[in-house]
This record gives C-alpha cells, structure tokens and sequence, in this order.
C-alpha cells in the first residue's frame, strides 16, 4: 500500500472542504498546529468527517487531487518528511 496520500488542513476553520480524492490524510491544522495525520478512505461516500477535528470532506470528481473548494486547504510538505 502506497504511503502518499493527499494531505489537507483546515486553518480557517470552515465546516466542509471538497476535495478530488476518496483517500487522504487529514492533517487538521498547518504543523505544528495539527492532529495526528489520520488516513480517511471514503469509499463510495460522497463525505465523510475526520474522527479528530470533525471536518466534513465532500468528493468533488472534477477537483484535481491538490485543489480543495475553498481553495488552500492542500498540506504541502517536504518530500521525505514523515507523518
């Protein structure tokens, strides 16, 4: 199983992100801010919410896999860097 999931946060706070992904991390806040980096699989959901900070990730098919709505809830981190 590949370990390069998606990654996103949450810093405004808002209550539904939609993403283009069914399989991410859910980091909650930008580091060092944030929840432990917790795998969410969707499924065939349409939404599901994080167990640690209760934000509600709706599938959007016609997102690219690091665009969010609203935009800038995409974690980027250094490549090699663990979580």
């Amino acid at each position: 199983m590949s370990n390069n999931y998606m990654k996103f946060k949450n810093d405004a706070g808002v209550a539904e992100i939609g993403i283009g992904v069914r399989e991410f991390k859910c980091a909650g806040e930008t580091p060092p801010q944030d929840h432990p980096h917790v795998y969410i699989n969707m499924g065939n959901d349409e939404s599901v919410l994080c167990p640690y900070c209760a934000t509600k990730y709706v599938f959007l098919s016609y997102l690219g896999r690091d665009e969010t709505r609203p935009p800038s809830n995409f974690l980027e981190e250094e490549v090699g860097q663990g979580h």
